[in-house]
């Protein structure tokens, strides 16, 4: 395993020079929806019915005045949302393309944030809001420190490299946790075919001595993951499980550093594709939905984002024009759900928050 370790200055540079360029707000692409001439219409009606409500509990939830919008499209395949409050931003990754993007709330334009980006998928923030970012090309865990720099956290496991790292999440002791399935180095879409060298995982980066440890290699295709607002429960969601998709929970242990006794806690009970979700300060369950690739699946039907209660029980369903593989709840009050799905970026204003 590497970690703590500086690229070189030839790596440096225009890493930084396009992370300051982003920051200052010069759009190295304008990508607004309106720029690239999609039909996407939102809904003139209140409430919108793209927002299908499963059971009345949900109705809390709803904002009967507020719609699904696009905000950019124009991409290949984006991931990995992640929201930067203090500068009133969203960075997301455009797979295929190589490179993370930049949408400014208060202009509403697109931007290149950072290309090369070593086929970025999961970006998350660490708790001094450095980004991390897990790299597919690379095979590694990385953050961006505040002058620009790449410091690599982890790139290997007992001498073996990552498969491709997935999705991320910060824990509030610092402690960075992530998922490694292979499907960076699958084929040479997001990323470079390659052999694997360890199975599918889940690993721990200390956030105090930096120490990697596994969390878990049970499971096939470990993909997004989400920790409860308490913390004390730790969810998984195992993409390639069979008959069906599912999400697992796990009871933290008293330290917080391990994974104990697991539960179900989502079924998508047939063709539905779980991707990457985000827990609500209630506990509920916020999954990036779609096909799972089957030839029966009706991708019309279950594109879009699905909520479950804390007990898999499903509140609602928001559908949307293409599958959505992350989003993250974002804006001032937190209350805005931005959903990265596969060709555009879309956002729904919503009566919670995220519960980080």
């Amino acid at each position: 395993m590497s970690q703590h370790n500086k690229n070189t200055s030839a790596d440096f540079n225009p890493t930084r020079r396009t992370t300051l360029l982003a920051g200052l707000g010069v759009a190295a692409t304008a990508l607004s929806a309106r720029a690239q001439g999609t039909d996407f219409k939102p809904s003139q009606r209140y409430p919108d019915p793209s927002v299908e409500v499963l059971d009345k509990s949900f109705l809390k939830y709803r904002l009967f005045s507020a719609n699904v919008e696009q905000l950019a499209t124009g991409f290949r395949w984006v991931e990995g949302p992640v929201w930067f409050g203090d500068g009133r931003y969203l960075l997301f990754s455009d797979i295929p393309n190589n490179r993370i993007m930049r949408w400014d709330e208060t202009t509403g334009a697109t931007s290149v944030f950072r290309q090369p980006s070593n086929n970025s998928n999961g970006l998350a923030r660490d708790r001094q809001g450095r980004l991390l970012a897990c790299e597919h090309l690379t095979r590694r865990v990385t953050r961006t420190e505040y002058d620009g720099s790449i410091t690599v956290l982890a790139d290997s496991y007992n001498g073996k490299r990552f498969n491709s790292p997935n999705d991320i999440v910060c824990k509030s002791d610092g402690s960075i946790w992530f998922t490694d399935p292979p499907f960076g180095i699958a084929g040479e879409w997001e990323g470079d075919k390659q052999a694997s060298e360890l199975p599918h995982s889940v690993y721990r980066i200390d956030g105090r001595t930096g120490k990697l440890s596994l969390v878990t290699d049970q499971l096939a295709g470990p993909n997004g993951l989400a920790f409860s607002p308490d913390e004390k429960i730790l969810y998984i969601n195992e993409s390639r499980a069979t008959p069906n998709r599912v999400i697992w929970a796990y009871d933290m242990s008293s330290d917080g550093t391990r994974i104990g006794n697991r539960r179900l806690a989502v079924d998508a009970n047939g063709p539905g594709g779980i991707d990457g979700f985000k827990i609500d300060v209630d506990g509920n369950l916020w999954c990036g939905w779609g096909s799972n690739g089957s030839l029966d699946a009706k991708a019309e039907e279950l594109d879009g984002v699905r909520v479950f209660n804390p007990q898999g029980k499903p509140l609602a369903h928001i559908h949307l024009p293409e599958r959505c593989p992350n989003l993250v709840f974002g804006g001032a009050k937190k209350n805005r759900l931005f959903m990265a799905s596969s060709h555009s970026l879309y956002a729904l204003y919503v009566e919670t928050r995220g519960a980080v």
